[in-house]
C-alpha cells in the first residue's frame, strides 16, 4: 500500500495521464509521466516526467527506480516495456491485461471463453481468408485489425458494394478479424473498478453515441432495463476477476432489440479509464480517475454514486473554441486538455452537465 507523498509513475503523457495526475494531488501522492517526444499535456500538472521511447531500457530502468508503482494510460504499451518494469517495481494493472486487450483476437477469444456473448468473429491474415469468412458470415460485416484500432481507426464496413479487395486494402492488409454486424438499439458501456483486495465497484451503465466513429456524448442514465444495467455489471465483475484486474477499466457493449427483449454483446475492453467515464468527474462522488489511483495505490475504492442526469459531451477539434459560452453556462463543468495543436477529430476537452 502506497503512503501519501510517494510517488506513482504514468505511461503516457495524453490527457488521461493528465487527469490521473490531477486526481492524485489531492491525495497527497505524486506522479511521474514517462512519455516519448511529443505533445504531453500531462507534462504541465506534474513536477517529474521522463522523455524517452518505450524501448529505452536505461530510462525506463531509471524511471522504475524513482516511482512506487506503474500505470499507465493507454492499452498499446508494448509488452517488452511492461516487462521491464515489472521486472524492479508494480506494474497495475498486470502485463496480461494488456497482452490479452492489445489483440482484438485473442480479447474476443477470451471474452467468449468466459460465457459471455460477443459478435461471431473470424481471424483473417490474408484476402483469400477475408473471402472466406465473408462467405461464412455474411454482408454487412466488420473487418478491423487485431491491433492498434481506435476512435474507428483500423476498421472497414463490408457492405454489398464494398468488395474484399477494397476491405483488405483500406485496413492495410494487417491481420485482422471479420466481425458480424450487430443491428443494435444503442451502444452502452460499464466504468469500473476492482482494488488490490478484489472488491468490484461499478459506475451506472452510460450510453454512449459516436459521430464520425469518435465518442461525442455519454448520457445517463442509459435508456435499458434494470435487467440489461445488471447483466452489464455482472459481466464487467467477470471479466475483471478473470483478468485479477487492479485499476479501472471499461466494458463496451452492444444492446440489440428493447425491453423483454434486450440482449448484450460484449464489443471490447479497454484496460485503463475511460472517455465514456469522463462524467464522473463532476458526475460521481469519485471521480473515475481518482478511483483508479485509489486502486494502484492499494487503498479503499470510493463512492460510485451518481449525482443526477448526466449528459457528457466530447469537445473535438474547432469545437474547442466555444469555451467562452460555455463558461458562462450555469452549472456546466469544463475541462480542456493543454492540447497545444487544434485538429480535426481531436479531442481536446469535454463538458459535463449534472441535472439534478
Amino acid at each position: 500500500m502506497l503512503k501519501p507523498g510517494d510517488t506513482i509513475g504514468i505511461l503516457g503523457g495524453g490527457q488521461l495521464a493528465r487527469m490521473m495526475a490531477l486526481a492524485a494531488a489531492p491525495l497527497g501522492l505524486k506522479c511521474h509521466i514517462f512519455a516519448p517526444e511529443g505533445d504531453n499535456p500531462a507534462f504541465d500538472v506534474t513536477a517529474a516526467h521522463t522523455i524517452a521511447s518505450y524501448d529505452d531500457e536505461a530510462a525506463l530502468k531509471a524511471f522504475a527506480g524513482a516511482v512506487s508503482v506503474v500505470t499507465y494510460e493507454f492499452e498499446n504499451v508494448p509488452a517488452s516495456t511492461a516487462d521491464i518494469l515489472s521486472a524492479k517495481v508494480p506494474v497495475l494493472p498486470a502485463p496480461r491485461a494488456l497482452a490479452i486487450t492489445q489483440d482484438r483476437f485473442t480479447e474476443k477469444s477470451f471474452i467468449r471463453d468466459l460465457g459471455l456473448a460477443v459478435p461471431e468473429f473470424i481471424a483473417v491474415a490474408s484476402l483469400a481468408e477475408l473471402e472466406a469468412a465473408l462467405t461464412r458470415l455474411g454482408r454487412p460485416s466488420v473487418l478491423k485489425t487485431r491491433r492498434l484500432g481506435y476512435d474507428g481507426k483500423g476498421q472497414a464496413m463490408v457492405r454489398d458494394d464494398v468488395s474484399a479487395e477494397i476491405a483488405w486494402s483500406t485496413i492495410g492488409g494487417a491481420p485482422s478479424i471479420l466481425e458480424a454486424f450487430v443491428p443494435f438499439e444503442r451502444e452502452v458501456s460499464v466504468v469500473a473498478a476492482r482494488s488490490s483486495t478484489g472488491e468490484v465497484l461499478a459506475y451506472d451503465v452510460c450510453e454512449n453515441r459516436h459521430a464520425h466513429h469518435i465518442l461525442a456524448q455519454t448520457i445517463l442514465p442509459a435508456a435499458i432495463s434494470t435487467q440489461t444495467e445488471q447483466a452489464a455489471k455482472a459481466a464487467a465483475r467477470k471479466i475483471a476477476e478473470a483478468l485479477d484486474y487492479v485499476g479501472v477499466f471499461a466494458v463496451e457493449f452492444f444492446v440489440a432489440g428493447s425491453g423483454a427483449d434486450e440482449a448484450l454483446s460484449v464489443n471490447e475492453i479497454a484496460p485503463r479509464v475511460h472517455n465514456s467515464g469522463h462524467w464522473t468527474l463532476g458526475g460521481a462522488v469519485t471521480s473515475q480517475f481518482e478511483q483508479h489511483i485509489r486502486a494502484v495505490a492499494g487503498w479503499p475504492l470510493g463512492s460510485v454514486q451518481r449525482l443526477g442526469r448526466i449528459e457528457m459531451e466530447n469537445l473535438i477539434g474547432d469545437d474547442v473554441a466555444r469555451w467562452p459560452e460555455l463558461l458562462a453556462e450555469p452549472g456546466l463543468s469544463l475541462e480542456l486538455y493543454g492540447k497545444r495543436e487544434v485538429r480535426a477529430g481531436r479531442k481536446m476537452g469535454h463538458i459535463t452537465r449534472v441535472i439534478r
